[in-house]
């Protein structure tokens, strides 16, 4: 009893002792594995919004606490891609991406996810991940696979790409500045996505090819100076009209960051406010605030209609001569004779009154050394409100993944899988993750078919994993500053590419007509949602449960007859079937519950009042698993009804636990012994020799010999 409390609280020692040679696969499977995911780490964190250190954070916390806490032994914890950009999706909307309050939130929703999943496994409802049915399931990662692909087309191309509450518009947006289109980025795009898929097609390069192109792409981006960033000041903007534009949106700018501290202090005045109960300052001061967030609202609408005015700006900048800044003059614009330095320059940030300008390709740049640091999630009610659904939807869906791939490997190692237990060990993870700067993680489909591919034993193998993603953070990250982000771009492209399965909704659609329709529904409904992705899942979930509540409130009620081969079979698809006018033979296709009652009534006083002649009713109940208390009810009621009009109830086929219920309530004894037969058989046969009608009725429902 108490060993198998402690292998309860620390599952991990189970793989003790160990063996060589499992040390050995381990630690080749956990080396193996961290070449793959290094690059992918940070890929993904490009996805979500944060600096690149965050994926390789990602990468280090929540695989080892996964790996030690989980279920299976060979499934790798770490950042994946859907949830990379549910998680952008989620905290997006709430503060600019890579600033400290885009990071506390994200930490915060971080430790929500794990908390979600620490509670469903610790409560055994890892079932619950099933309310999200494979049809959502489907719909929705095509969708996030056709958005992360989309996503990335500005790095891919090296132009500019607003953000904003509708995904396919920012897209649409960003498509008129294809003529923009910086041709080196492109070039580096295209040769990386080109070496990537041919490294996967050598068996020897297959495994760390990605990090073969990175360092390849590295090297070529240092010797070609791929990136040029200078800086300069409005005032060094010679274009009368470009120079207003920008100075107009750095007064907004300005102007926002002014009503936000206003924001602030309105928000403290009226906390302290409604501790001294004064109901009619608070009210005056809520009214304030709603007219401060309506100016907000508008004034960042403005920042953001001026800023995509901005992207569409290029300069060219003038060679500074002794005592006198360079100038920058809007492209065509530059009077004759000027000399530049032959450059195409834009604005990628304007702080204050100075400019950060690029002229080249944007780079990685300085990654933070070190390990991630303690840090606690800034926990707020307003926070926790707002992140609230898409934690929910987050938690569901990594789960789903993790479960899903962990099952695949289950099968070939022939290990017993535990799913809550799986799910504590993902929430743990999350959790322990969220205080050491990390995004939410889950089981990942590359990492995890690495580590069975290369032979791991043990979740160990993420512990060696984790070991390697450390000695990166410790000493590597210098190497990394001149890696493109067109490569990090590509290598995301290449590996949504595989989740795109249209075919699927065509098979989907053969299955189930109502299942094609809820996939396909989700996949809209996430598309046009975006970036709300939780939107897509939720509508997708209420969609397939609404079908099933309404497929179980009106089961199939068959009218049987007799076939020649001898089996009762629907009138309805076999109308020629031999029936008595004396019985009434019908199947329920269903448990009885307090939603379908009224359909299995009405079913029966319709089937007897269309034989008006008959004096027996046989219900076969062989599909009926369950019935409640307002089943027994209806039934105890109908029974008796029926039998005031001279029609004798007869069942056959009833389960035990169906049978339980009627004993237990006293429906038995109202039905009686007698009406209550193992097989429909039976029941005829006794039915037609109680009728005295060994002609008609006998010959018709008798079994043949």
């Amino acid at each position: 009893m108490t060993s198998r409390l402690v292998l309860r609280l620390f599952p991990f020692l189970a793989w003790f002792p160990l063996a060589p040679l499992v040390l050995r696969a381990d630690l080749i499977a956990g080396i193996t594995g961290a070449l793959v995911l290094v690059p992918k780490a940070m890929a993904y964190a490009q996805l979500s919004g944060l600096p690149l250190q965050f994926g390789l954070y990602t990468a280090l916390v929540p695989a080892v606490i996964g790996a030690l806490w989980g279920s299976s032994r060979q499934l790798a914890t770490g950042p994946v891609a859907i949830l990379s950009l549910m998680t952008a999706a989620a905290v997006a909307p709430l503060a600019i991406p890579g600033s400290e309050e885009y990071v506390g939130l994200v930490l915060l929703l971080t430790l929500m996810v794990g908390c979600i999943q620490f509670v469903l496994g610790l409560v055994k409802l890892g079932s619950a991940v099933n309310f999200v049915s494979h049809p959502v399931v489907l719909g929705f990662m095509n969708a996030a696979a056709l958005i992360i692909g989309l996503s990335q087309l500005d790095m891919l191309l090296g132009i500019p790409k607003g953000r904003s509450d509708f995904f396919l518009k920012d897209v649409w947006e960003m498509l008129g500045y294809l003529p923009l289109t910086h041709l080196p980025t492109l070039a580096i795009s295209v040769v990386s996505l080109v070496l990537m898929v041919a490294v996967q097609k050598v068996r020897l390069l297959a495994k760390p090819g990605v990090l073969i192109v990175v360092a390849a792409t590295i090297l070529v981006s240092a010797l070609i100076g791929f990136e040029h960033n200078a800086t300069g000041r409005i005032a060094h903007v010679a274009t009368p009209e470009a120079r207003e534009m920008i100075a107009g949106y750095n007064a907004t700018a300005q102007r926002i960051a002014e009503l936000n501290s206003g924001l602030a202090g309105l928000s403290t005045r009226l906390r302290q406010a409604e501790k001294e109960d004064g109901s009619r300052v608070a009210a005056d001061l809520r009214y304030r605030l709603e007219l401060l967030d309506l100016d907000i609202k508008a004034a960042e609408k403005e920042e953001r209609n001026r800023m995509r005015e901005i992207r569409r700006l290029y300069f060219v900048r003038t060679i500074p001569d002794e005592g006198h800044p360079p100038l920058l003059y809007r492209m065509g614009a530059a009077p004759a004779g000027v000399e530049t330095d032959g450059r195409l320059w834009r604005i990628k940030k304007i702080e204050q009154e100075a400019l950060k300008l690029s002229g080249g390709g944007d780079v990685v740049g300085d990654i933070p050394a070190g390990l991630p640091s303690f840090r606690l999630p800034a926990i707020s009610l307003d926070g926790v409100l707002q992140l609230m659904s898409s934690a929910l939807v987050i938690a569901l869906v990594a789960f789903m993944e993790s479960i899903s791939m962990a099952k695949a490997m289950a099968g070939k190692t022939k290990q017993r899988l535990d799913p809550n237990q799986e799910l504590i060990g993902q929430g743990l993870a999350n959790i322990g993750g969220s205080f050491f700067q990390s995004y939410p993680a889950c089981g990942s489909f590359t990492g995890s078919a690495v580590n069975l591919q290369t032979g791991a034993k043990t979740g160990l193998a993420m512990v060696f994993n984790g070991g390697f993603v450390a000695v990166t953070l410790l000493f590597l990250t210098p190497l990394l500053y001149h890696l493109p982000q067109a490569v990090l771009a590509a290598n995301n492209l290449l590996a949504v590419s595989g989740l795109i399965t249209f075919q699927a909704f065509k098979h989907t659609w053969k299955a189930s007509r109502a299942d094609g329709i809820v996939a396909l529904v989700t996949f809209t409904v996430t598309l046009l949602a975006a970036p709300h992705l939780d939107k897509g899942v939720i509508i997708g979930a209420l969609l397939a449960i609404g079908h099933y509540l309404y497929r179980t409130m009106a089961p199939r009620v068959a009218i049987l007859g007799r076939h020649e081969d001898g089996t009762l079979r629907d009138v309805k698809y076999h109308p020629n079937l031999a029936t008595s006018t004396k019985v009434v033979a019908i199947r329920f296709d269903g448990s009885l519950y307090f939603a379908n009652i009224a359909h299995f009534e009405d079913a029966v006083l319709g089937a007897m009042a269309d034989h008006r002649e008959a004096t027996f009713l046989l219900v076969v109940g062989d599909a009926i698993n369950s019935i409640d208390s307002s089943g027994e009810e209806m039934l105890h009621n109908l029974v008796s009804q029926l039998h005031q009009s001279g029609v004798e109830v007869v069942f056959s086929g009833l389960k035990k636990q169906v049978l339980d219920v009627m004993r237990a309530t006293g429906l038995y004894g109202v039905v009686g012994e007698r009406n209550i037969f193992s097989t429909e058989d039976q029941a005829l046969v006794d039915i037609s020799c109680r009728l005295g009608e060994e002609g008609e009725a006998c010959a018709l429902f008798r079994p043949k010999q």
